[in-house]
């Protein structure tokens, strides 16, 4: 009896790190990135429907100071978690996984939710150029933030625009919320020219556009996904799509993991 316990124990002992390390390979984890005007707790409602999966999902807290800062710190993150990674951005978090793609060597894929495809050398506002201006534009709130001997402008949405322009599709009470908890995006982050080989050169990509988006023209999120060779589908929602159809988003999450599984 204690030789087969010696003997079971000592493949036990082969067999867990190979285990581990197993899983650790074959299902990335999910480094969810929010975008302007939004926070980590954004993606609550997805981080449910993957958790009632089995995947691991992580939200990310974006500084929204500048694309390749931003960039660099979801890589710093990205590349501390043990095996492979999937990064999901949203909106200003899609220019962001752009970046840290391109610096983290885990990463394996990119899902983009109603947001930008930016080539090296583009900005987010080159990227929108010839296409009509979304009823965000007229929505934002300019406000200065200390930055170094200086200040610097930053952007919020008018209060009382928010849930026109960001949440249409979700009640009052919800967007209360979602208003009073925005955080301000640095101006200069949308003229901020993408310096490194954009991720999606290398990574498979696949994108989400909402087609009752008033914060990006759905034209200029169809663009984008065609610029980048995404797989995409379409989505009748709000820029706050994450929120009101997390099913739909989670969907395409899914299907990202499975096309990476070996």
């Amino acid at each position: 009896m204690k030789k087969v316990l010696s003997t079971l124990t000592a493949l036990l002992a082969l067999g867990a790190p190979a285990l581990a390390e197993n899983t650790s390979t074959t299902t990335p984890t999910v480094l969810l990135v929010h975008g302007a005007f939004a926070d980590a707790s954004s993606w609550s409602r997805v981080i449910e429907e993957l958790h009632k999966a089995g995947i691991e999902a992580q939200a990310v807290a974006n500084p929204l100071r500048g694309l390749q800062s931003d960039g660099d710190y979801v890589a710093s993150l990205a590349q501390q978690i043990p095996g492979p990674v999937l990064l999901v951005g949203h909106s200003y978090g899609g220019p962001v996984i752009t970046v840290a793609g391109s610096e983290a060597d885990n990463v394996k894929g990119l899902v983009y939710v109603a947001s930008f495809g930016l080539d090296r050398g583009q900005s987010i506002q080159d990227t929108l150029a010839g296409f009509k201006e979304p009823p965000l534009n007229s929505a934002l709130q300019p406000l200065s933030y200390p930055n170094g001997a200086a200040t610097a402008t930053e952007f919020l949405i008018q209060k009382d625009r928010f849930h026109e322009v960001f949440s249409a599709d979700l009640p009052h009470n919800v967007t209360d919320v979602l208003r009073v908890s925005q955080r301000p995006v640095a101006a200069s982050a949308f003229g901020e020219k993408l310096q490194v080989e954009p991720a999606w050169k290398k990574l498979p990509s696949w994108f989400l556009v909402a087609t009752a988006d008033q914060a990006i023209n759905p034209d200029a999120q169809r663009a984008a996904a065609q610029r980048i060779h995404a797989t995409t589908i379409e989505v009748e929602a709000s820029h706050a799509v994450a929120v009101s159809r997390p099913a739909e988003v989670t969907g395409l999450i899914l299907q990202a993991l499975k096309s990476l599984q070996p």
